[in-house]
């Protein structure tokens, strides 16, 4: 269970990050969005698991390693934004959200299924008189 401070050391992190990704460094990696989804802190606020989402992007993969290739200058960048808030910028490890992929595949599965009609009311008294 995380902390108070974690949780709010990780809300902090996860907006300056999506800031730098959609102003500073837009065009860094090509024309896809990313967006931040989920920001955990461990215990000592030394380390940050991000979760990314990455739309428009042809490849997820190619550019999550275009992300992690320039974790110096996007820690660098938070750094610059944060140095007031926090003693030491945390370590970022980042990694692809794949929780709205899994909800779009939900709900194309649920989708395919045909579900029957809803019983009528006369097929419910039909059922009713049997059962008496």
């Amino acid at each position: 269970m995380a902390t108070l401070r974690q949780n709010k050391v990780s809300r902090l992190i996860q907006k300056e990050l999506a800031e730098i990704f959609q102003k500073e460094m837009r065009n860094a990696f090509g024309s896809g969005l990313i967006s931040v989804t989920h920001v955990f802190m461990s215990p000592d606020l030394s380390f940050a698991k991000t979760f990314l989402s990455i739309y428009g992007a042809k490849d997820k993969e190619a550019t999550l390693h275009n992300v992690r290739t320039q974790v110096k200058e996007i820690r660098n960048a938070l750094g610059s934004r944060v140095r007031r808030q926090l003693r030491i910028v945390p370590e970022i490890a980042f990694f692809i959200d794949e929780s709205a992929d899994y909800a779009a595949h939900i709900d194309e599965l649920l989708n395919k299924i045909a579900a029957p009609p809803p019983p009528t009311i006369e097929a419910k008294k039909k059922k009713t008189k049997r059962n008496s």
